[in-house]
């Protein structure tokens, strides 16, 4: 058994091109034994359809603060009571931007204050963004915090060309949400 079978997990997905990588992970995570409940940002939804988280992980998609679900309110609470993990896989410049600062702006943003524990973060953007000096700041600060992040790895980007800001593999984002999870269930944050 491992530290994913059972374990509840929150997927938050972003404005990224890599948004559609999102649902392999979800079918992976399943897979593995976890709970996924999966929220889409509205940038996400340029990139996604909710169907299609919907049809993976077999459970409704969060997509705004005040749609009317079946999730009693204030929604963010009771998600972030349910949740074991948060993982935000892609993480937009935008997204660790309001993490690293605290606006509670979406649903996602709201549910990652609402959380206790650090989340997972598996950046993703052009090469450029990611090296630009406010989004290294947001993420060393969101790091001290105790934030995990797995990647951005070197690869051809959505520009076609070659730089640093692809997301991590699926399976370096596993092995990272099933570390988290172990820490946690040790007693480490």
């Amino acid at each position: 058994m491992t530290a994913l079978e059972g374990a509840r997990v929150l997927l938050g997905v972003t404005g990224s091109v890599a948004a559609y990588k999102a649902a392999d992970l979800t079918v992976r995570l399943k897979e593995a034994g976890a709970s996924v409940r999966v929220i889409l940002t509205e940038a996400a939804q340029r990139f996604i359809t909710p169907l299609t988280f919907e049809t993976l992980s077999r459970e409704p998609v969060l997509t705004g603060m005040w749609e009317r679900s079946q999730f009693p309110e204030p929604r963010h609470v009771t998600i972030a009571e349910w949740a074991q993990i948060l993982v935000v896989a892609p993480a937009s410049a935008d997204i660790i931007g309001k993490l690293a600062c605290g606006i509670a702006d979406d649903l996602l943003s709201c549910l990652a204050l609402a959380i206790s524990r650090p989340p997972v973060i598996a950046p993703a953007m052009n090469d450029a963004m990611y090296r630009h000096p406010a989004v290294q700041e947001n993420i060393e600060r969101l790091r001290q915090r105790g934030c995990v992040f797995v990647g951005p790895v070197e690869g051809r980007l959505a520009t076609g060309k070659v730089g640093i800001g692809r997301l991590a593999p699926v399976e370096d984002i596993m092995a990272a949400i099933e570390g988290a999870l172990q820490m946690r269930a040790a007693g480490q944050r």
